[in-house]
């Protein structure tokens, strides 16, 4: 196979200098690249709001305030905003698996009649922009149907729309895909229906599918803007996206800075504890039997 560069010169002593290099500086720029913002939004946070407006913008703070953390704790009550952006989030995360999981199942394994259609169908949702659901399901939530109840400032405004995603039951199908039949075969030998094998067979070896569509759910739902401010008029009910913009008007560019940085924290450590779970979710693509 033709490459840029032979492998021959790859194994010189120039060729693995030169490699050396370009490799280092491709990783210093992309390591840059991810890790400037943090540094901006923190070190930000901890100038005076006389400086951060201040331009050319300072890159190393003349004085450090880090005391504006616990200022924005106070001032933007992020503890009461925090509680309630965990409520939307975990609830969104276990409406997903509730639904997608065993839908997800069901167009594998199970196969029934015209799941290649369903599945086509929900794959071409994803063709949709976002915007052009709003109306409809904003309708839906305001008065559901045969239930007839609104759902306007409840979490589940925001958990039911959440449930069905067609990309998550995507990736889960997938992986399902790669389970050797066998194993359901034998189950089904030794008794055991369609929830028992989704329970004891199937989940248990689906953990790092599990862990990233865990992870696209609450990462998702965590930094929503657009639908729950639609849905969460009543601003003790509001999600912390939705707070930060409604206060950054009134509020010290530093203090919303600082909220902003602590908003973000949860789910940048929710990364750095769950990324090798999330990395062998993603690269899945067999089972070794």
């Amino acid at each position: 196979m033709r490459t840029l560069v032979s492998p021959g010169a790859l194994r010189s002593p120039r060729g693995k200098l030169v490699y050396g290099v370009v490799f280092a500086c491709t990783l210093a720029i992309f390591v840059l690249a991810f890790l400037f913002p943090l540094y901006w939004a923190v070190t930000g946070a901890m100038k005076s709001p006389q400086e951060l407006a201040q331009t050319p913008a300072t890159l190393v703070p003349h004085e450090w305030h880090p005391e504006t953390f616990a200022d924005a704790w106070d001032q933007l009550s992020l503890g009461k905003y925090f509680l309630n952006t965990i409520i939307v989030a975990g609830g969104a995360w276990l409406a997903q698996l509730a639904v997608d999981v065993p839908a997800a199942f069901a167009l594998s394994k199970l196969r029934p009649k015209f799941g290649n259609v369903v599945l086509g169908l929900m794959l071409a949702t994803l063709m949709l922009p976002a915007t052009a659901l709003l109306v409809p399901t904003y309708v839906t939530v305001t008065d559901l149907p045969l239930l007839h109840l609104n759902l306007i400032n409840s979490p589940t405004a925001v958990w039911l729309p959440a449930a069905a995603n067609a990309f998550n039951i995507y990736l889960l199908k997938r992986f399902f895909d790669q389970i050797p039949d066998e194993l359901i075969e034998a189950a089904r030998l030794d008794g055991a229906g369609p929830v028992r094998t989704l329970w004891r067979i199937i989940l248990p070896i689906s953990r790092p599918i599990l862990a990233v569509v865990s992870i696209l759910a609450v990462v998702t739902a965590w930094k929503d803007f657009i639908w729950p401010l639609l849905v969460f008029p009543d601003t003790g009910k509001q999600t912390l996206s939705v707070m930060l913009q409604r206060v950054a008007i009134d509020m010290p560019l530093n203090v919303l800075v600082a909220g902003m940085v602590l908003a973000s924290l949860p789910m940048v450590a929710l990364f750095l504890v769950f990324q090798r779970q999330i990395l062998a979710g993603l690269t899945a693509g067999s089972i070794k039997g």
